[in-house]
């Protein structure tokens, strides 16, 4: 199931907890030698420096944090005067690390070099080991600002790991919600400001198809002004969840932008971000929702182990049936997708299941899955019977899903169209695969639409030897256009 096009049919969230063995940050509970010396260093009772954080999260003493920044320094030819008691400024915010000694820092805690910004401390410093800020109180905004500082180009190597996602969706699963505090000496937040947060970023997602390849700025700045004003601001829990529903939002729509780019570091960094603001409201739908959608990228990954676990764990908790028709579509596409004979009944059971939901789903769903439809559910259908095998079955819901879509869902068409192309070509039919590969191809220019181009990039190979066929030959020259 793709979610690429619901925003134009649906107008319509610190401190950081468990990390340990999974990478997250560590706290004073759960390695008290560690933290122990750091309990005086905080901001307040509830915000580490970043630098304490960091450092834990590395599970490192202050001594071997010393000795690795004297290393570094060593390593250049040159002495580190940097003690412990210097350490201890930088945590309390009473000095200030100097550009060198900030790549000493760097490189000490295992990260490259480059990735300073010696006129950003401490907010530069990656508050994780594996790129995921574990659930718990308070987590919404760390989560968010560790995505804005994943959107940096020199953070990508910071990649998630498969274990640390199935992780994250079992805590999820098990973890209740927390409930929602007020800021304090924060600056007053008004209802004028948030009404237009809300209003402008429903319009910005509402555009056209092809004007909404231009919103991603936009979109990214209303996400770091929600996240401030969680932060900074002073709200009473009434708002609080407005805040945390609407950065919930932002977040997942660009998690999708990243995901559209190609950059799927990012786009992970912007959905686990979305799902600790869901989890703040206890959303238990959208948190779903937000997991199926780190599942649908570990699909198109190929990771179907990792997929199928989310999914799995995202059922536990989903009760909308729209939400779970979205889940069980998308568990039965990533098991067929492995091919493998004995999961045949998984699969079509998983089926039925998405058939029966999409049947008792009513007008009253989740504004993030509203745009579920027959399409989608004819389209998925047949896509996972497509791997089954089962492709003259599989080319007909396939065609009559496209079919069935509405024009506003136009980057959705241009994935439907490659689909349908996929399915002719399996059925050794060239001439009407490259009519809708051409179709899909010129879609997605129009309206920039870079994963669909590479569905369909990703197809030339198999139009080789149909170079002589009608259509084929004009189709490889688009493309190389």
């Amino acid at each position: 199931m793709d979610r690429q096009d619901e925003s134009a049919l649906t107008r319509s969230t610190p401190s950081t907890a468990r990390g340990g063995s999974r990478g997250g940050p560590v706290t004073a509970k759960e390695s008290p030698a560690l933290a122990l010396s750091d309990s005086m260093e905080c901001v307040d009772e509830t915000t580490p420096h970043p630098l304490i954080v960091a450092r834990l999260a590395a599970e490192m003493t202050m001594e071997e944090f010393v000795s690795g920044i004297r290393a570094a320094a060593a390593r250049r030819g040159l002495r580190s005067g940097t003690d412990e008691a210097r350490v201890r400024k930088w945590q309390r915010g009473a000095a200030q690390p100097s550009e060198e000694s900030q790549v000493y820092i760097a490189e000490a805690l295992g990260w490259p070099a480059d990735i300073v910004r010696a006129d950003d401390w401490p907010n530069w410093l990656p508050l994780t080991t594996n790129g995921v800020v574990p659930l718990g109180p308070r987590s919404s905004v760390p989560a968010l600002r560790e995505a804005f500082r994943t959107a940096m180009q020199r953070r990508t190597f910071l990649t998630i790991s498969s274990t640390a996602l199935s992780a994250l969706a079992a805590d999820w699963a098990a973890l209740p919600g927390d409930a929602l505090a007020q800021a304090h000496n924060g600056k007053p937040i008004g209802e004028e400001l948030l009404s237009f947060l809300e209003t402008s970023a429903q319009h910005l997602t509402g555009l056209a198809t092809e004007q909404r390849q231009h919103t991603a700025t936009l979109l990214a700045a209303h996400l770091a002004t929600v996240t401030d004003l969680l932060e900074h601001g002073h709200y009473t829990p009434a708002s609080a969840l407005r805040l945390h529903t609407l950065a919930a939002s932002l977040a997942q729509t660009v998690a999708w932008h990243q995901f559209d780019q190609g950059r799927h570091t990012h786009a992970s960094q912007h959905w686990i971000a979305a799902l600790h603001n869901a989890h703040a409201v206890q959303d238990h739908d959208m948190g779903a929702g937000l997991l199926s959608d780190l599942a649908y990228q570990a699909t198109w990954r190929h990771d179907h182990t990792t997929a199928a676990t989310i999914l799995n764990r995202a059922l536990m908790r989903a009760e909308n049936p729209a939400a779970r028709c979205l889940l069980q579509l998308r568990l039965a596409r990533t098991i067929a997708a492995r091919r493998d004979p004995s999961d045949r009944h998984t699969v079509l059971r998983a089926l039925a299941a998405a058939e029966q939901h999409l049947t008792d789903a009513g007008t009253d769903r989740p504004a993030w899955c509203a745009w579920m439809s027959e399409a989608d559910l004819a389209v998925d259908t047949g896509q996972a019977l497509l791997d089954l095998g089962d492709t003259h079955r599989a080319h007909q819901l396939i065609t009559e899903g496209e079919s069935l879509l509405p024009a506003a869902r136009d980057k959705t068409r241009g994935v439907f169209l490659a689909y349908r192309a996929t399915s002719y070509l399996d059925q050794k039919e060239p001439e009407p695969a490259a009519e809708a590969a051409t179709q899909s191809l010129l879609l997605a220019r129009r309206i920039g639409a870079p994963r669909c181009i590479s569905l369909i990039d990703n197809l030339l190979p198999r139009f080789q030897p149909y170079h002589r066929a009608q259509g084929v030959g004009e189709l490889l020259q688009l493309a190389a256009s």
